[in-house]
């Protein structure tokens, strides 16, 4: 595969509006008019139940992983390769073509992504993703809160990755949170759903 394919190529992974395309399929309907307006796992969550929004966390989780996967297979010692890669992949979902370049908020397929190119460190960020859930039950507190912690975990000491990985990390979460700003927003309101909480 040339080499210059791989970030086109995970923009257009990162593309695929699973969560759109599972709702419509399922019930005509257009995810983005219903509920928070997402199209993200949570959203199809409440709009469709636990087995689509699972489905739509998997599958945007798998595109993440696919095109980082890839870049490690042809590229593994171009870490800016890498990087652009791991930007794009995410970049693709917040910014669909296909949705006239409005997406989801990037948490699932940032999870698939790290999940290939840093597991260990995505391991510790899930472990606060999870403590913060339990502690608020708020889905966009514990994805922000991920968010912070897995660039600094990427910084500890026996962290290997490149400069320029870990430097796209922090660009990533950077991204991922500015697209959380409405949740924001809401969590100083005292607006924002709880997880299991009817809408």
């Amino acid at each position: 595969m040339p080499l210059l394919v791989l970030p086109p190529l995970a923009f257009l992974l990162g593309s695929i509006p699973f969560g759109y395309l599972i709702y419509r399929l399922r019930t005509g309907g257009d995810i983005r008019h219903i509920g928070s307006g997402n199209i993200g796992a949570t959203n199809v969550l409440r709009a469709s139940g636990t087995k689509l929004g699972i489905l739509t966390l998997l599958l945007d989780a798998a595109k993440g992983w696919l095109g980082v996967w890839l870049a490690l297979r042809w590229a593994p010692s171009q870490p800016g390769l890498l990087a652009a890669v791991l930007l794009l992949v995410i970049l693709g979902h917040l910014y669909s073509p296909w949705l006239r370049f409005r997406g989801g908020k990037g948490v699932a397929t940032a999870l698939g992504a790290f999940l290939a190119l840093a597991p260990g460190p995505l391991l510790g960020a899930l472990a606060v993703f999870a403590l913060v859930l339990a502690l608020w039950r708020y889905v966009s507190l514990a994805s922000i809160a991920a968010c912070i912690a897995l660039p600094l975990l990427l910084w500890l000491p026996g962290q290997t990755l490149a400069l320029g990985l870990k430097l796209a990390a922090l660009a990533a979460a950077a991204l991922i949170i500015a697209r959380h700003r409405p949740n924001l927003a809401r969590l100083r309101l005292g607006t924002e759903h709880k997880l299991g909480a009817r809408t």
